[in-house]
C-alpha cells in the first residue's frame, strides 16, 4: 500500500528498533545503601518491626497489600515477593546498620515498548524523606535507563495519595494524568494519577540526583542544603 496516499501524521521513527531485556535480581549499590533481592529469612523480620513503627498502619493505606496483623503474616508476603518476578522487588538496606528498611519494585515491565514502572514503593518511618530514601530511587533508576536502556519510566498512585504525588513530582517525574475509575481495591474507588520520566529526560534528572546526593549538599546535621525538586 502507498502510505503517500494518506494526509496522515506518523510517530517520530525508531530506528534499528530492538526490545529491551527483561529487569534482573541485580544487587545496586550506593553511597549509603544498597537494593538486593528480597530475602524472607534476612529481610522479614527486620522489615515488619520498622513498619510497625507507623501507627495504625497508615502507611498501607493506599497500598494494594496490608497492612500485616503480625510477623508471621507478613512473612508470607515476604516470600511472596521473593518468588515474583513481575513486580521484581528489591530490598532497601542502610549500608550503616545493615538493616533492610523497606522496599520498592520494577513492574508492568514491557521490553517489547521499553516501559517499566516503579512500584510497591513500601518505606519504613525511618527511611521515609531520607537521604537514603532518594538514593534508592536514583540507583533504580539509573538501573533502568543506564544499564536496561529503557525509553520510559513510569510511576502511578491512587490519586487522593497526595504523599506520593508530591514525591514523584520531587524525584522528576511528570504528571501526565489522571485515569478515572481505574481499579476497584480494598473495597474502594481508586482513580489512577499517572507520572513518567522519559530517557531524553534522565540526563538533566540524573545530574539533579548526583548534586542533591554529593556530600557537599548535606550539613553537619545530614540536613539538605540545596533541595533536589
Amino acid at each position: 500500500m502507498n502510505t503517500q496516499t494518506f494526509s496522515l501524521t506518523l510517530g517520530a521513527p525508531v530506528p534499528d528498533w530492538q526490545a529491551r531485556p527483561h529487569p534482573a535480581g541485580v544487587v545496586l549499590t550506593g553511597n549509603a545503601c544498597r537494593l538486593e533481592p528480597v530475602d524472607p529469612a534476612r529481610h522479614s523480620d527486620a522489615w515488619f518491626e520498622a513498619y510497625s513503627e507507623a501507627p495504625g498502619g497508615r502507611d498501607w493505606l493506599y497500598m494494594l497489600v496490608g497492612p500485616f496483623p503480625d510477623a508471621q503474616a507478613y512473612r508470607a508476603y515476604s516470600e511472596r515477593m521473593a518468588r515474583e518476578t513481575d513486580p521484581l522487588h528489591f530490598a532497601v538496606v542502610d549500608l550503616g546498620t545493615g538493616l533492610p528498611l523497606g522496599t520498592l519494585a520494577l513492574m508492568r515491565q514491557q521490553p517489547q515498548h521499553s516501559v517499566i514502572e516503579v512500584g510497591f514503593v513500601t518505606f519504613s518511618p525511618v527511611l521515609q524523606r531520607s537521604r537514603i530514601a532518594t538514593e534508592a530511587h536514583f540507583l533504580l533508576m539509573s538501573y533502568v535507563f543506564d544499564q536496561l536502556n529503557y525509553r520510559r519510566f513510569e510511576w502511578k498512585c491512587d490519586s487522593l495519595n497526595q504523599r506520593s504525588s508530591n514525591a514523584a513530582e520531587r524525584l522528576g517525574f511528570q504528571y501526565e494524568g489522571t485515569f478515572r475509575q481505574a481499579m476497584v481495591y480494598k473495597g474502594r474507588n481508586r482513580d489512577t494519577a499517572w507520572f513518567s520520566i522519559l530517557d531524553k529526560e534522565w540526563r538533566l534528572v540524573k545530574a539533579a540526583f548526583q548534586q542533591w546526593l554529593a556530600p557537599d549538599n548535606f550539613d553537619a546535621t545530614g540536613q539538605q542544603i540545596r533541595r533536589l525538586q
